[in-house]
């Protein structure tokens, strides 16, 4: 069972596995894949000076539009450097906290208290604040960074920081789970910048540097799998452990009343959920399984991370 995607499996389809009209639409729209593309260069080479803020910062990111696992490598790259004494408690994630009902820079949780609900801080914020980091969102990054500072942070992590060229970092890049079908920049293409400019990051890992873990937190009988999150497909393994399936748009503002619903519908005695939908729904009084997905860094991860800090 399929729902709710409308205009995100449109594009889902079309960045990945186009039909032969979604071709052909991907062809006429080339010429504003070219002009995105000059202004993507042309905003790089206006930021070439990169301004150092006086602080370690590691940016996890990607070139494509939808999920990479940005999130599950900024907890293991926090984790990592948090266990170390030196860094204990002042290591920093920062982010802009997408679809917050907030403006600013706002300091979401920090030694372990959460400070603002997660409709101030946004669903992914919300996610690292409940698994314990020190979380601030910010539009601003720069601003998000020296707020960290402020707070005794040596370490800042910027969650989807690479585009931000103006600022001295480690630019940790991702490549996608599936690879685009089209490799121009959008509209075209699903590449929110040019793919030339994987040239430009200090590392990325390739299956060797991460191993990923996933299991089932508090599973029951009868599951319904419930996600609002950018390429869903990542968790069609789970299906066999539920009695039916449901994505919504990413980020989706779900209500109690209608996952109540879902549950009724299929007399099912849990909602199956990513770690970061939980993170919305977790004070909705509804019986929730979680996915949990761990990352285990290589050791050549983690001397690139130490190499990179012994050098600041």
């Amino acid at each position: 069972m399929l729902e709710y995607r409308g205009f995100e499996s449109f594009c889902s389809a079309y960045f990945y596995s186009p039909n032969w009209w979604q071709k052909m639409l991907s062809f006429l729209l080339l010429p504003f894949s070219l002009i995105y593309c000059f202004i993507s260069r042309l905003k790089f080479s206006f930021s070439s000076s990169q301004k150092d803020l006086g602080i370690l910062v590691f940016s996890v990111g990607n070139l494509v539009v939808g999920g990479s696992g940005k999130s599950p490598l900024c907890k293991a790259i926090y984790s990592f450097f948090n266990e170390m004494s030196e860094y204990k408690n002042a290591v920093f994630i920062v982010l802009r906290g997408y679809r917050r009902k907030s403006k600013g820079c706002v300091v979401v949780s920090q030694k372990g208290e959460i400070l603002v609900p997660c409709d101030i801080s946004g669903d992914e914020a919300m996610d690292y604040a409940i698994n314990g980091a020190n979380v601030i969102v910010s539009e601003d990054r720069e601003a998000g960074i020296l707020k960290a500072k402020e707070l005794g942070a040596k370490i800042v992590i910027l969650d989807d920081g690479f585009r931000h060229f103006g600022i001295k970092k480690f630019d940790i890049l991702l490549k996608p789970f599936s690879r685009p079908a089209c490799d121009f920049c959008l509209p075209s293409g699903a590449y929110r910048l040019p793919k030339s400019f994987y040239a430009l990051a200090n590392f990325i890992p390739d299956d060797s540097d991460i191993v990923r873990n996933s299991r089932i937190l508090y599973p029951t009988e009868r599951m319904v799998l419930v996600s609002g999150i950018a390429n869903p497909s990542r968790l069609n393994k789970h299906y066999g452990n539920c009695v039916a399936h449901y994505h919504f748009s990413d980020h989706y503002d779900f209500s109690a009343a209608e996952l109540k619903e879902i549950l009724k519908k299929h007399a099912a005695t849990s909602l199956l959920v990513t770690s970061k939908d939980y993170a919305k729904i977790k004070d909705f009084g509804i019986p929730v399984s979680v996915i949990k997905l761990e990352l285990n860094l290589s050791q050549n991860f983690k001397n690139i991370l130490l190499k990179y800090t012994k050098s600041f």
